[in-house]
């Protein structure tokens, strides 16, 4: 193909096919053979828009033709596309934007259609090759008008089904997957989960209704231009549903020992009633240090009027999944209007975000503010200003400084990959307003050298030690190695997810040309986390949040990949070796196979992450009888309450001490642990608690055996030194003797 030339839609996706209008949808149907009409030569130079093209002004280019009475079937066109506003014509020829088809040497043509589809062109033009007539010839008289009016809007044809023969299909699709993932649900049992986790307890019409909403949406995608645009994002909410509720729904208890960790940081902030340093909490002052989302949470809980955040944190995940879609919407609508493009970018976002940071956290909502500022960004910063744009830009940067407080105040990493995100931009010279990156990095070392002073002047001697430790900082140490076949499984399964997308937008950054020319910003984006490799391993965490920080632009490109044809605003590229066929399989099967990954790659550690209501029982128990400045030891930290009471009461967790140690108390154990517990004073107590999480975690992780955690139980439980004080079906808690101290 001639230089300067891409292979443009010229009709609609169907068999039938169809004249697209500027959204490679079809208007009206026409008689091209196998819903695709003949290459039409694009001089990117001149600037001209063909069919489905968008003009630098970003219009919408296409057709927008009448089809006249009689049995001529003339097709006229017009446009505001590009230069000429040209289209395609009924059988797949250009159409010029006076209302002819464009002859075969890109001259305006006024000629009838004949009714089997064929054109009779004029006698040649001997004013020369472009169809210019010479000075002084008269041109040929356009065709006399129909008798009848002919119809000047499309939408004036009668439709050829009503308006719900389009939406039957799609809302049976999500109903029914709906009401089979409700059926799943109720039929689900929880109580005995393995090291396979929610994979195995879930009913099969869990999977048949992932199946049902997958096919689906992308039958909404496919024939976009017979479905109305809200049955993509309903389908997406559906699957954030299914994705995200399902836990809710079926655990009666919250998930996470994080989660019920930061329920006890509120806690807190609802009892002392303001912040405090690490005089009085140690090292838990860290969270009053960035307290922003723990405030604005202790403030939810007062305005509900519930007893804590644990009433409603179950529900978290659905919530942040669904604060996200608002910010990746804009920025991905920021390089392109294609509905397909977009929406599949949002599908592959939500199944490939399975690292467990939608749960309830500061970083859940510092992720949606550090994507509302890239939006802004992106949108609003992109070319220079002018003198009228002035009072607008105040009101943008008062919105951005906003948003930049709030993620500045809550969380500790993100305002540094915010950072280094906007610092991509400048540098690449591709955003060259200093405006954004500047006030980020004011407000974060503001923040950085006030309020969290204390806590980075005690940890910087460790954080500089991991700067430029690349392996050390990805590798993710003792005690956090799978084992069993389970834990593999769903290890490996969330592995391949990662680096599918991973690959799929490499290959789609490859394969269109103009996209990553349009879209080179989300690339830039994409690719900035990856130097926090370098920087820290932020509690053995920084890889799982550099593939997070990098999933939108990730899986936008991704997204791509599965299209045979991606419309910038600018322009419509197609790969010229894709076909329908394949592109209708083929990406089906991909999402299909991601949504079906997502499960055990986000669910498949529950035995781990749930607690029984019998454990949280036993645990209160123990809290309510403890007096201020007791002791509670544990294997780990692997349950809830493992916080609880955190300002009054003291924790310990033998697993964090040295290996030495561990094999000492595995040696004897109730006499070791006597040992560790009796510095405690009269008349706090010291406490041992032994739960079906720390089980859980020690066997999936590697960190005990359950013959070893039994062996410990069952020396405590004989020995005089100890007291049983609470036990039930989820765990065992003793108490110290005072004789024993």
């Amino acid at each position: 193909m001639p230089e300067g030339t891409r292979r443009l839609w010229g009709a609609g996706s169907g068999r039938g096919g169809g004249v697209p209008g500027g959204a490679g949808e079809p208007v009206a149907q026409a008689a091209v053979e196998g819903g695709r009409a003949r290459v039409v030569r694009w001089p990117e130079a001149a600037g001209q828009s063909g069919a489905g093209e968008r003009s630098g002004t970003g219009e919408r280019s296409g057709v927008e033709g009448q089809l006249a009475a009689g049995a001529v079937g003339r097709w006229v066109a017009g446009g505001s596309g590009g230069v000429d506003g040209g289209g395609v014509g009924l059988a797949g020829e250009p159409v010029s934007s006076e209302g002819g088809p464009v002859g075969p040497s890109g001259d305006t043509a006024s000629y009838p259609v004949s009714p089997s589809g064929g054109t009779t062109p004029p006698a040649p033009n001997p004013g020369g090759p472009l169809g210019v007539a010479a000075p002084g010839t008269a041109l040929a008289d356009p065709p006399a008008p129909l008798a009848e009016d002919p119809v000047t809007d499309l939408a004036d044809l009668p439709p050829a089904r009503p308006w719900y023969h389009s939406a039957l299909w799609p809302a049976a699709g999500l109903v029914g997957a709906l009401g089979l993932w409700a059926y799943a649900v109720r039929h689900t049992d929880v109580s005995g989960l393995d090291d396979f986790g929610l994979v195995t307890a879930l009913h099969p019409t869990f999977w048949a209704g992932l199946v049902v909403l997958t096919a689906g949406f992308w039958s909404t995608l496919v024939n976009s231009g017979r479905r109305h645009p809200a049955w993509a994002p309903a389908y997406v909410v559906g699957l954030l549903v299914m994705e995200r509720a399902t836990q809710a729904v079926l655990y009666p208890t919250p998930l996470y020992a994080w989660a019920w960790k930061h329920d006890a940081v509120i806690d807190h902030l609802l009892t002392a009633g303001r912040l405090q340093g690490s005089d009085a909490l140690g090292d838990m002052a860290v969270y009053d240090q960035w307290p922003g989302f723990f405030a604005a949470q202790a403030t939810l809980v007062r305005l509900l009027g519930v007893d804590s955040a644990a009433q409603f944190m179950a529900w978290w995940p659905l919530v942040s999944s669904l604060l996200l879609l608002l910010p990746l919407l804009l920025i991905f609508r920021t390089f392109t209007e294609d509905r397909r493009l977009v929406w599949t970018a949002v599908w592959l976002f939500c199944i490939a975000n399975w690292v467990g940071q939608d749960y309830f956290s500061p970083q859940s909502v510092a992720f949606a503010l550090h994507l509302g500022v890239l939006a802004v960004v992106l949108r609003r910063y992109a070319t220079p200003r002018t003198p009228d744009d002035h009072p607008r830009a105040a009101v943008w940067t008062v919105v951005l400084t906003l948003l930049v407080v709030a993620i500045v105040i809550s969380h500790q990493l993100t305002p540094g990959m915010l950072v280094i995100s906007l610092a991509v931009l400048f540098f690449a010279r591709r955003y060259r307003d200093k405006m954004p990156l500047v006030t980020t990095v004011v407000i974060f070392l503001a923040w950085c050298l006030t309020a969290a002073l204390p806590f980075l002047s005690a940890t910087m001697p460790d954080m500089l030690r991991s700067v430029g430790d690349i392996g050390g900082n990805v590798e993710t140490g003792y005690g956090a190695t799978p084992t069993g076949t389970g834990a593999i499984a769903t290890s490996w399964a969330a592995r391949l997810l990662s680096a599918s997308v991973i690959l799929l937008a490499a290959f789609g950054a490859w394969r269109q040309p103009v996209l990553r020319h349009r879209a080179f910003p989300l690339l830039l984006l994409a690719v900035a986390p990856l130097p926090m490799f370098a920087a820290s391993s932020y509690g053995s965490e920084m890889i799982f949040r550099v593939l997070m920080f990098m999933l939108p632009g990730a899986a936008f490109f991704a997204a791509a990949a599965l299209m045979p044809q991606v419309r910038t605003l600018t322009a419509t590229e197609l790969n010229p070796r894709a076909t329908q066929r394949r592109y209708t399989w083929l990406p089906l099967a991909a999402l299909l196979a991601g949504t079906l990954a997502f499960v055990p790659s986000y669910s498949g550690k529950d035995r781990i992450s749930y607690f029984p209501p019998a454990e949280v029982h036993l645990l209160q128990q123990v809290f309510d009888r403890a007096p201020d400045g007791s002791l509670v030891v544990a294997a780990d930290r692997n349950y809830p309450l493992a916080y609880e009471d955190y300002w009054r009461v003291d924790h310990y967790w033998f697993l964090d001490d040295s290996r030495a140690h561990v094999q000492k108390i595995l040696a004897d154990p109730a006499a070791t642990l006597a040992s560790d517990m009796s510095a405690v004073d009269s008349p706090a107590r010291a406490y041992l608690v032994l739960t079906q999480g720390q089980y859980a975690d020690s066997e999936m992780n590697g960190l005990l055996t359950k013959a070893q955690l039994d062996r410990i139980r069952t020396s405590v439980a004989a020995s005089p030194l100890f007291e049983r004080v609470a036990a039930n079906d989820a765990g065992v808690a003793y108490v110290l003797k005072e004789t024993a101290r």
